[in-house]
């Protein structure tokens, strides 16, 4: 087997491994995403709640096994503040998520490359 075949397969099987880790990774940020996505719609849905309250209703926040009384604004501005920290991260994990597919298809691109001459290779012994 000549050196440049050896060459080319050693290449491919580098790409074929850091192409499946770019799709692992890639696979973890959209599961990132849908959890963030839900935790988004959860504290909309307490922000849309809130709303419907009367400014003296009871408001009681779980801190472990206690249910605490907290101050209705005071509610409303930490659901607040979550919900924006919620959607940085989205957009955080969005600009990741670009990344990667774009990281990916490239790698792919050199893999399909790779193959192409590892087979041209072959085809001239």
């Amino acid at each position: 087997m000549s050196a440049t075949i050896t060459a080319l397969q050693r290449k491919l099987e580098t790409d074929s491994a850091a192409y499946q880790t770019l799709q692992k990774d890639y696979a973890k940020a959209v599961e990132a995403r849908q959890r963030l996505d839900s935790q988004l719609q959860e504290n909309k849905l307490v922000q849309d709640e809130f709303k419907l309250l009367k400014d003296d209703a009871n408001i009681y926040k779980l801190i472990g096994p206690v249910l605490t009384k907290q101050d209705k604004a005071e509610a409303v501005t930490n659901v607040d503040k979550r919900i924006d920290f919620i959607q940085a991260e989205i957009d955080r994990v969005e600009k990741q998520l670009k990344d990667l597919q774009e990281k990916t298809e490239k790698k792919r691109m050199e893999l399909v490359q790779t193959q192409t001459a590892l087979q041209q290779q072959s085809a001239k012994k």
